[in-house]
């Protein structure tokens, strides 16, 4: 009895809502993935840019602060914003 109420009326609209949807799912997964994958690179760039001062600290022995402006660099810049500081520190540039 119930299936007898649903006209065809009702019933292509509920196919174009369900389809409206899925596209909306569709659309939500492919930009989280991308966010997700710039997230994801951001963070390994920083992990390996903490990991390359920890690294030039020890065996340099530059004695890179972790200041500040040094932490965001690294975020932002990575491994080319290391290397911009280990050089700026071995000149006796970047004040410890």
């Amino acid at each position: 009895m119930l299936l007898g109420a649903i006209t065809t009326i009702n019933l292509i609209e509920y196919a174009l809502v369900a389809l409206i949807i899925l596209a909306l799912v569709y659309i939500v997964l492919k930009i989280g993935k991308k966010m997700l994958k710039w997230v994801f690179g951001i963070v390994i760039n920083s992990i390996l840019g903490f990991v390359a001062i920890l690294l030039l600290d020890y065996f340099f022995g530059l004695g890179i602060p972790f200041t500040l402006p040094i932490v965001i660099s690294t975020v932002v810049f990575g491994l080319p914003g290391v290397g911009t500081i280990a050089i700026l520190k071995a000149m006796g540039m970047l004040a410890a």
